[in-house]
């Protein structure tokens, strides 16, 4: 484990690296639908930043570079007594720091704040063509138990 890692909240000043991060990232689905400028997704970062059911973190290694990031998001329902969810959203790791830790030290990261949220369980979705993360979260204990359906509006 990567002990030079540390995750914090993310600021304006890590919204470049983290759309660089994603984007890199991004599957057929979302290519040729981003941005180029990284200025564009300001607006976007304040409301998320702003909401209060909604982190952003980032990993930093230990000079200060984004190597990771990933959303949190606290749903309510009613299921299970009412008790939230948590969903996360945008978990990417910088190529050249996968296989290094950062992405379980992310993920135990987020089941800490989700424990102490008490919520029921953590759920997220993975790209069909991101295999090696679908591998990665069946190794921290997620089943893969539903299907996902989504309809594009861009």
């Amino acid at each position: 484990m990567n002990t030079e890692i540390r995750i914090e909240e993310a600021d304006l000043s890590h919204l470049q690296a983290i759309v660089d991060i994603i984007n890199a990232g991004a599957t057929n689905v979302r290519k040729d639908k981003e941005f180029d400028d990284w200025n564009d997704y300001r607006p976007a970062f304040e409301a998320l930043v702003a909401a209060p059911e909604v982190d952003i973190y980032v990993a930093l290694n230990s000079a200060g570079e984004v190597v990771g990031t990933y959303q949190i998001h606290f749903l309510k329902g009613l299921a299970f007594q009412g008790r939230p969810r948590a969903e996360l959203e945008s978990v990417h790791v910088r190529s050249d720091q996968r296989g290094k830790g950062v992405g379980r030290l992310m993920m135990d990261h987020a089941e800490g704040l989700a424990r102490a949220q008490n919520v029921c369980m953590v759920q997220l979705t993975s790209n069909r063509e991101r295999e090696g993360s679908h591998h990665f979260y069946r190794r921290l204990g997620y089943d893969q138990s539903h299907l996902g359906y989504k309809k594009m509006m861009i």
